[in-house]
């Protein structure tokens, strides 16, 4: 199959679809890889490295959108992008569809295979090709939301560690997923006070043995939120509903409860974020203030380490876009039941049915889907 991989264009974002070690090893197997001139230049990866690991160089994305039967690309498609994609071409990328009305009647209009990173999911229900980028933006997290909470980023002026004579900050982490955990990590590390928030009991044990008496865990439904919320120096929302739109957990009337220059990072943001009051920005200008409280929203936190990401994603997508090129994708979606709950956006249909519950479209069944 011929492969093409675009220049990522949404504002900041550095990361590209395929290393050239991925490129090495699709080229392997007998496919074509075409990559849009310097696309991964700020990822680290040069033209040269992708001609020797046998990809072709495109001087445009109309180039590759043009001549390509899978589009492997990082973000989801932009207006420009979703113009140019053609009638049954595969898209394999992170959509966050539920988030995002205009991107959904573009691929429906678009009649093309549409293949969500994010709702790709594994034996026991986890998401495997968002893990590596919900562990990168968990601990970008903390680390983003530490640098906010200086004085000159007006913060409340506090270390999250503390200092002799100093208390350390309160860390909130609403989701005990794979951002909360990664969050956790880096917020221990940095000795904070942290309390992790989930519905789980059994989530909750499991990271109590991870963490020790370094967390407080708190139980969803047994705990007083707007005290935590009230108490917390920064606030990371990483709470997530697989394809759905993210609960919002903290409301515009809880945020007057928090302290004057306490910060929220809201990781969910890329569905909508769980705090009421919050709105996608960029790494260009990643926060604004409402009630004091300092908002860091960034849709596309893992863009501002793109060679970090770039590795890490790859891991884990490579494998199932193998799948794609050697099998074709009706057989390898028909073939892996937890692939084909990738498909968001099959031939003008919705096909995965918390995108077609929010924006009220027909729920077409993706097993039916593939077959026609």
């Amino acid at each position: 199959m011929l492969i093409g991989v675009p220049k990522e264009i949404k504002p900041q974002e550095n990361r590209i679809g395929l290393t050239p070690e991925s490129v090495k090893t699709l080229v392997s197997e007998g496919h074509e890889v075409l990559v849009e001139n310097n696309g991964g230049f700020e990822a680290g990866f040069d033209n040269d490295q992708y001609k020797k690991a046998g990809a072709k160089i495109a001087n445009s994305a109309a180039d590759i959108f043009n001549d390509a039967e899978i589009i492997v690309k990082v973000k989801e498609p932009q207006k420009t992008e979703v113009e140019m994609i053609r009638e049954n071409q595969i898209v394999y990328t992170y959509l966050h569809l539920a988030a995002a009305k205009e991107l959904t009647e573009g691929l429906i209009k678009s009649k093309s295979i549409n293949i969500a990173y994010e709702t790709v999911t594994d034996d026991n229900g986890r998401l495997p090709l968002l893990a590596p980028m919900s562990a990168v933006a968990g601990r970008m997290s903390v680390q983003a939301g530490a640098h906010c909470l200086e004085k000159n980023q007006k913060g409340r002026g506090v270390l999250l560690g503390g200092a002799p004579g100093g208390e350390p900050a309160n860390v909130l982490i609403l989701g005990g997923g794979v951002v909360g955990e990664n969050a956790a990590i880096i917020a221990t590390g940095m000795r904070a006070k942290v309390h992790i928030v989930d519905k789980s009991e059994l989530r909750l044990k499991q990271l109590t043995q991870m963490f020790g008496d370094k967390i407080i865990p708190e139980q969803s439904d047994k705990v007083d939120l707007n005290k935590l919320v009230a108490e917390a120096d920064l606030l990371v929302g990483g709470v997530l509903i697989p394809g759905a739109e993210a609960p919002k957990l903290v409301t515009k009337k809880m945020l007057k409860l928090m302290k004057r220059g306490s910060v929220i990072v809201d990781v969910a943001i890329d569905q909508g974020g769980c705090v009421e009051t919050s709105k996608p920005t960029t790494h260009g200008n990643p926060t604004y203030i409402v009630d004091d409280v300092v908002h860091y929203c960034v849709a596309n936190m893992p863009g501002g380490v793109p060679r970090t990401s770039t590795f890490a994603l790859n891991q884990a997508t490579l494998p199932y876009l193998m799948k794609l090129a050697n099998r074709g994708y009706q057989k390898a979606l028909s073939e892996d039941k937890n692939f084909l709950a990738g498909l968001n956006v099959h031939k003008g249909h919705v096909t995965y049915k918390a995108v077609a519950d929010v924006f009220g479209h027909q729920y077409v069944d993706p097993v039916q889907a593939i077959k026609n």
